[in-house]
């Protein structure tokens, strides 16, 4: 377990005396108590401005030891009070100045306490798109989208209607026809974009079944972040099968 710290909060500077380290090595420090936390996290957390680490001349992270106690504890307020990075904020500033903070008990949905405590809100629902509007976005006819359906390349959403994404499906879809790529030819492309979809869901699905809405904010953020890293390797490894050389 980490030491609880004795002074302030971090602000991303370092003495002489401190040892500076790496992202990877604070994951590490922390995944003992706390086995969920990601590289994606920590780096959520900076960009919410509750740490800041130094930056080397090639821009990697720098983390001090004061750096990784106040990661360590954002984590415990999130875990243990369920409280929203705002108000965790302010608790950091507050110990910063030498100020007593009260927290509320462990275990307790803050929305059952007394106090102004923020809500986490839920990400908003995404909005959908009927099959008219997504035919006249992607400028395509009904005929090609119940082709492309039968193919398994578009379909409509458990809840009905199309997620805006179809409609850029549909265009790049309609794009490599072009070229002489038929829907046939794309189930391919589809079923390694499932697979590769798989994959993500393995490593983000316990945040999104944990009980703190933060953490479940967290999982999509992941799976966004993942997501294009997955889609950046795919171009580059077709890149890379067919000789083309990066300009």
């Amino acid at each position: 377990m980490l030491r609880t710290p004795t002074g302030g909060a971090g602000t991303g500077t370092a003495t002489a005396g401190d040892r500076l380290v790496s992202i990877g090595t604070v994951l590490n420090q922390l995944r003992d108590e706390f086995p969920e936390v990601t590289i994606s996290k920590i780096r959520f957390l900076e960009a919410e401005g509750l740490v800041e680490p130094r930056r080397t001349a090639s821009g990697y992270r720098k983390f001090s030891p004061q750096d990784v106690e106040r990661l360590a504890r954002v984590l415990r307020m999130q875990r243990d009070h369920y409280l929203p990075l705002k108000v965790i904020r302010e608790h950091l500033d507050a110990l910063a100045r030498g100020e007593q903070v009260e927290l509320p008990a462990p275990g307790r949905r803050r929305d059952l306490l007394e106090g102004p405590w923020e809500q986490e809100a839920e990400p908003p629902a995404a909005a959908r798109l009927g099959r008219d509007e997504l035919l006249a976005a992607a400028e395509v006819t009904e005929v090609e989208l119940a082709e492309w359906e039968s193919y398994g390349l578009l379909a409509e959403t458990e809840g009905g209607g199309y997620d805006a994404e179809a409609v850029t499906v549909a265009r790049l879809v309609a794009d490599l026809g072009r070229f002489g790529l038929e829907p046939r030819h794309l189930r391919s492309v589809k079923a390694a974009a499932d697979r590769e979809a798989g994959l993500i869901e393995q490593v983000v699905a316990p945040l999104r079944r944990h009980r703190n809405p933060q953490t479940r904010a967290h999982a999509e953020a992941t799976a966004k972040e993942l997501a294009a890293q997955s889609v950046r390797l795919h171009a580059a490894l077709v890149q890379i099968a067919l000789g083309i050389r990066s300009t």
